[in-house]
């Protein structure tokens, strides 16, 4: 498995709205635009800082995993996004080595990119996704 870099940091938030006004406004991030992933129940919103991204997330149904975050935990980091060279073959290799994976075969997110979660369990408690664009 190549890593090639770390993609971005998933921001869960109650609202993209109100958080543009801190990555944005604030800190003066470009904000790159949103979009809804109806299949993961989640609005994001991505502000690019030099090779990887901010992605603020925002529930858009009251069962969706970022609500139940939320709930959980509060607003915040969510989980950190590692790019990698071949997405299939990286979800192989950590299956081979008994890593626990949300996802054994990748999805599409946000952007179109191919992604995939190891659970937390595996990764002391840091939510860990890979992308493949």
């Amino acid at each position: 498995m190549r890593i090639l870099k770390i993609d971005h940091l998933g921001v869960a938030v109650n609202s993209i709205d109100k958080g543009k006004n801190f990555w944005s406004d604030i800190l003066g991030l470009d904000f790159e635009g949103d979009e809804t992933v109806e299949a993961q129940k989640v609005k994001t919103a991505f502000f690019p800082v030099g090779e990887s991204e901010v992605e603020l997330l925002e529930s858009t149904a009251p069962d969706g995993p970022i609500a139940k975050f939320i709930e959980k935990k509060g607003e915040g980091i969510q989980h950190i996004a590692f790019r990698v060279e071949n997405i299939e073959e990286a979800l192989a290799e950590l299956k081979q080595k008994g890593v626990r994976l949300i996802d054994e075969t990748p999805r599409i997110g946000a952007g179109g990119a191919k992604i995939a979660f190891l659970h937390p369990k595996a990764t002391s408690g840091v939510l860990v996704e890979l992308c493949e664009r």
